[in-house]
């Protein structure tokens, strides 16, 4: 039997409609992509959807094909009130951690945002921040806004680590996007580490012969 090529996991606003009831009608929407890979930046988007409780197709990314989330990215983009996507790089993915990188790449998109947002909902990314925020797991299937925020950041993603490939010819970062493929793993033992590698991740540091950062592994 043939498989519908949407996604049978639908979000809705129950996450937003708690925040709506309290008197915060800008609600955002924030996701990443990207915080396992090997190589290239975290990104993550922060998204207001209009407070009109209609039915989006937004999904998240993770269950679409690169297609329709191009598709659906410009969709978000032309409805939303207000969006922005902000990366973090290896340098200050190496230098806070992971975790932390992707907080401080959060609030700079949330910073962005004009008007600025009363609420969050995150995809358990639990920021410090001076409203009020739900951070639910798997928000990114669940929250309409999350969902759109996911679209954003892997599209956004997806089209950095394509001109990484360009620029660093050999390692397939169009392909695995910088995630730890055997392909990936098998062109750092033949080219070495490139500048777009995160040196805090095992493998990665593994090649460099580097001791464990003092933060702890970051992979």
């Amino acid at each position: 039997m043939a498989h519908s090529p949407v996604p049978s996991t639908t979000p809705d606003w129950a996450f937003e409609r708690e925040h709506w009831r309290r008197g915060y009608f800008r609600v955002a929407g924030v996701d990443e992509a990207g915080r396992g890979a090997w190589a290239g930046p975290v990104t993550v988007a922060a998204v207001i959807l209009p407070g009109s409780a209609r039915d989006y197709p937004f999904r998240d990314s993770k269950q679409l094909s690169a297609a329709q989330r191009e598709v659906l990215a410009a969709e978000v983009r032309a409805v939303a009130v207000s969006w922005a996507v902000e990366h973090a790089w290896p340098e200050e993915i190496d230098r806070l951690n992971i975790l932390g990188a992707t907080h401080a790449a959060a609030l700079r998109a949330l910073a962005r945002l004009d008007p600025a947002p009363q609420a969050l909902v995150t995809d358990y990314l639990k920021l410090r921040v001076d409203v009020p925020l739900s951070a639910p797991p798997k928000a990114d299937a669940l929250s309409y806004s999350v969902a759109a925020a996911s679209l954003l950041a892997k599209t956004e993603r997806d089209r950095v680590m394509a001109e990484l490939d360009g620029q660093h010819p050999g390692y397939g970062f169009g392909g695995h996007k910088g995630y730890g493929a055997p392909a990936h793993r098998a062109a750092l033992r033949e080219l070495g580490v490139s500048e777009v590698h995160r040196r805090s991740f095992a493998p990665v540091r593994a090649l460099l012969g580097a001791p464990a950062p003092l933060f702890g592994d970051a992979e």
